[in-house]
């Protein structure tokens, strides 16, 4: 027989584990999203109307790429992070819970990664 209070019941299970760093990261790239989210809208702009030519010379300028992987990486991530928590609430079957988990951050990867190759294709010209 087990001797063992309610916390320590808990501990290292379910929200107590993670749910503060799920939190604080989902918060952070939040914050990230504000500036980067007007900058790339101030930037889709001034680029209305602009040819292949000119949108290859403003993405080979110093820190467009930079700040286009950081809004990419910040934007999958954080939109991971809340679907995360939807399925996390709705969703009841353990199984079913788990692979829309995993298919998300696959999903989330797979197209950061593409969206970044591009951003890096143009950069350098490939």
């Amino acid at each position: 027989m087990q001797h063992r209070s309610a916390l320590d019941k808990v501990r290292h299970l379910g929200s107590t584990h993670s749910g503060a760093e799920h939190w604080w990261s989902e918060r952070l790239t939040a914050i990230a999203l504000v500036p980067l989210s007007l900058w790339f809208v101030y930037s889709a702009i001034g680029l209305t109307g602009a040819d292949l030519a000119e949108f290859k010379a403003w993405i080979g300028l110093y820190g467009n790429p930079v700040l286009l992987i950081l809004f990419i990486f910040c934007m999958f991530h954080h939109g991971h992070l809340g679907v995360q928590v939807v399925i996390e609430d709705y969703v009841h079957n353990e199984q079913v819970k788990f692979l829309a988990i995993i298919s998300t951050k696959f999903v989330a990867v797979l197209f950061g990664t593409a969206s970044a190759f591009a951003v890096l294709q143009l950069t350098f010209r490939i």
